[in-house]
């Protein structure tokens, strides 16, 4: 066997390795079928009319009228011309969903630990505890796709700037570049951000080093092909980068003009998300310890306790039957934290916290530094508005570009989740390491020992410290009238009992754990037999928790996913009108589902974290509230009502229909007395604008002005009309000035906002045809770097691979 190959042997036979394990979590796909995703369900309905727009005509649209009046599809999997490193991600994610992104998890981690120079094994073992910490598999299961794509490809990341600062120049800027450009590619710019945020940890800590050292020239070095690498994968990513810079500005992302919100109240000024939505999910303090005992604070907000619960006997105690308590039982509230809802607990593992703790006393240098700096970074602005670090929140809202960009803290977690297992594997490398004293090993794991499993014992011995009561225990006391109290102490008892078991479980595992490494050190155990039991306990501890929330029942058929909704009967109905229209569902089940609507109609629904800033707007001051006259310049032809739990399609005979010429255009001073006004306003007859351009005018309209929509399709209308005089336009179509142009018998004009959110444009007299295209510039530009990048990149790797190739060859001469 030629020595190369022997080289190159373990590697893919770890690699072999992931993709059967990948395949083995995730079985249901080999019988074809598909996890059901909450978040993906959504999308579906979402994305619905922009996938069936290209099945229909080969293009591509970027622009939908199917949620929320209308929005650019950037943000709803929009493909863009010369995306090639939207294929190279494609290529790597060739398992079906969601083995493929548990493979990536997998992949990067070990590539990662690999440039740290630790031996494959360990590094294979390092990336299992990494692809199955309990969060990254959560995501998965309730279809956060795109942050589980982007949190693959940080270890990718991270490798190629290590390499660049071991001067390992050529490599280090390929895989940069390559690894954030698949960043990029994930779409999830909240996960890129946080993943930033280390990098610059990481950064000052080598810059410390290189000072210390007195090798400052290598470090600006490395960081300015590091800047090169990453201009270049932002290049690479071009249009998608550009697209959501200029989207951002028109999203609830961006800053509003309003100073007050809908109730009249003044509102909190911005250039982001309001800071209560920022830290809407905010870790509790005693959520800490989830990381380390799974149901600390009860798991998740609806887990299974079983037969042998308190709460199966509460029900069966109330006249339920074994099979009415064991459904009942199966999504009980035991979490108890601050938190309004939890899927499960951001579980780390016992046994990587051990080794993580472990390592803390065999770890010296940069690499221990910016990985605790990390980890301490990440777990500190996870906790939000939690007293005592609100205050570190508050500055980074206040004062950190781009942080108020991002909603729900918490999930900044995801860079301890990464750190902690690098420094817990690199710990376990330095038993292997022969000039490191036994004596220093059998200290670390003393005090690792007792500090770890000591933690357990005493949660053990005090658990009476704690009152397991949760935030809306008092609404579960209410609901349940008089077995109020008594569910409730059924579930405090549940809780507790889970609390023991989970604790329990910890202490043990630590204290096998710690055996394992007691045993190599006297000699009893081989590195590969530590290898194996410390593979086994990992696997047995994350998988045994991750499983309890994401397993075989979360698959279904693939037609189930695919076509997650049913047309009902007013879906039907409307369904029969083949017009341009809008539907408002006011149903409970368009309540549970609000992307259902959008699968089948033009609506004033949906879900998305980042919709139009005016819609969300025009929204909450009026959608919400049923103001007809809102609901009549937006086209409403349609409402979805229910009644005794039949639906049914209410017609609205006073919608405006798509276009209309009005009598009155007035002008007023802001955003505010825009928006207020359209509470009373006859948007039939009335028009108002904040436009620079516009001025208040009266105009003349006859029985004989008339216009109409002639054709349409998402990123198109055209319309044709006709006016004895001079008019002005309003079109029941959302405004978006960067892509929509309108155009007057073929000559490009000018059209403005009015309405707070629509389109308006001045006619002149006699007969025309108006049309309106959406040709976003953005994509243009974006498509052309994007090319012209993708060839630099192209002769940079060419020309890399010479270069080594021709220094390998001159050192073996």
């Amino acid at each position: 066997m030629p020595l190369s190959f022997k080289k190159f042997l373990p590697h893919v036979l770890v690699l072999i390795g992931f993709v059967v394990i990948s395949l083995a979590y995730f079985s249901p796909v080999l019988q074809g079928k598909q996890i059901k995703q909450s978040d993906i369900m959504h999308y579906i309905g979402m994305a619905q009319q922009q996938k069936d727009f290209k099945a229909q005509t080969g293009q591509e649209t970027y622009w939908t009228n199917s949620a929320f009046g209308g929005m650019p599809t950037y943000q709803l999997g929009a493909k863009y011309p010369h995306n090639y490193i939207k294929k190279l991600d494609l290529t790597l994610r060739f398992l079906p969903r969601p083995a493929d992104y548990l493979f990536i998890y997998f992949l990067g981690f070990y590539v990662l630990l690999l440039v740290l120079k630790v031996e494959y094994r360990l590094a294979a073992l390092g990336a299992l505890a990494f692809g199955f910490s309990t969060y990254l598999i959560i995501i998965l299961g309730v279809g956060h796709n795109s942050k589980a794509h982007a949190i693959a490809y940080m270890p990718l990341v991270l490798s190629g700037i290590v390499l660049t600062f071991r001067k390992k120049y050529i490599f280090g800027f390929l895989l940069t570049t390559v690894a954030l450009a698949l960043e990029l590619c994930a779409n999830h710019f909240q996960m890129t951000y946080y993943l930033m945020l280390l990098v610059i940890v990481l950064g000052i800590a080598y810059l410390i080093d290189a000072f210390k050292k007195q090798v400052l020239p290598h470090f600006f070095k490395a960081v300015g092909i590091l800047v090169f690498a990453a201009i270049l994968s932002v290049a690479l990513n071009a249009t998608n980068v550009l697209a959501t810079q200029e989207y951002v500005k028109e999203s609830t992302r961006g800053k509003s003009e309003l100073t007050i919100n809908s109730d009249g109240s003044p509102r909190e000024i911005t250039s982001g998300l309001s800071r209560d939505y920022i830290t809407e999910y905010s870790y509790g303090l005693l959520e800490t310890f989830n990381l380390y005992i799974p149901r600390f604070l009860g798991g998740g907000s609806g887990e299974n306790v079983g037969k042998d619960s308190e709460s199966y006997k509460f029900y069966t105690g109330i006249g339920a039957s074994p099979i009415e308590a064991l459904n009942e039982v199966k999504h009980m509230p035991t979490y108890w934290g601050d938190q309004t809802i939890v899927e499960a607990p951001a579980y780390i593992g016992a046994v990587v916290l051990f080794l993580f703790v472990f390592a803390l006393f065999l770890v010296k240098g940069r690499l221990k530094w910016w990985l605790v700096g990390g980890s301490l970074l990440s777990l500190i602005l996870s906790y939000g508005d939690s007293e005592p670090f609100a205050f570190i929140t508050n500055f980074f809202i206040d004062y950190v570009p781009l942080y108020n960009k991002f909603r729900a803290v918490s999930s900044i977690q995801v860079v301890l989740e990464l750190c902690i297992p690098v420094l817990a594997i690199f710990g376990l490398s330095r038993l292997f390491n022969q000039y490191e004293k036994d004596t220093q090993k059998m200290k670390a794991l003393k005090y690792s020992a007792m500090i770890a499993g000591g933690l357990a014992l005493v949660f053990l011995l005090f658990k009476g410290a704690f009152d397991f009561v949760g935030v809306n225990d008092g609404y579960y006391r209410q609901a349940y009238g008089q077995y109020g109290e008594a569910f409730v102490d059924a579930l405090r008892e549940d809780r507790k009992s889970f609390f023991t078991q989970d604790t329990l479980r910890t202490l043990i595992l630590v204290l096998l754990s710690a055996g394992t490494i007691f045993m190599f050190l006297k000699k009893k155990f081989s590195e590969n037999t530590l290898v194996v039991v410390f593979a086994v306990l990992i696997l047995f501890d994350l998988i045994g928790v991750d499983r309890r929330y994401v397993n075989t029942d979360n698959f279904v058929s693939a037609i189930k996913v695919n076509k997650p909704y049913k047309a009902n009967a007013a879906d039907l109905e409307i369904l029969k009108d083949k017009g341009h229209f809008r539907v408002l569902d006011l149903s409970a089940e368009g309540s549970r589902a609000p992307a259902r609507a959008a699968y089948f109609h033009n609506s004033l629904s949906g879900y998305h974290a980042a919709k139009l800033k005016r819609f969300n707007e025009l929204y909450d001051f009026h959608i919400a509230r049923n103001n007809m006259n809102v609901l009549n310049m937006l086209n409403t032809k349609y409402i979805i009502a229910e009644e005794e739990g039949q639906v049914f399609p209410y017609t609205n005979e006073d919608a405006n229909g798509n276009a209309w010429f009005i009598s009155d255009l007035e002008k007023v001073n802001s955003a505010n007395v825009e928006i207020q006004m359209l509470d009373s306003l006859n948007t039939a007859i009335k028009a108002i604008t904040t436009s620079e351009v516009l001025n208040t005018k009266q105009f003349s309209v006859d029985s004989t002005a008339n216009i109409k929509l002639t054709e349409y399709k998402p990123n198109y209308l055209k319309y044709s009309s006709t006016n004895a005089k001079d008019g002005f336009a309003v079109f029941s179509e959302m405004y978006y000035g960067k892509g929509w142009q309108a155009y007057l018998d073929g000559n490009e004009v000018s059209h403005q906002r009015v309405d707070y959110v629509l389109r308006g444009l001045e006619v002149p007299l006699g007969e025309h045809q108006i049309e309106f295209k959406f040709e976003p510039q953005v994509v243009k530009t974006g498509s052309c770097i994007a090319l012209a990048s993708s060839i630099l990149f192209g002769l940079l790797l060419l020309g890399g691979l010479y270069m080594e190739f021709k220094k390998k060859t001159n050192e073996s001469a």
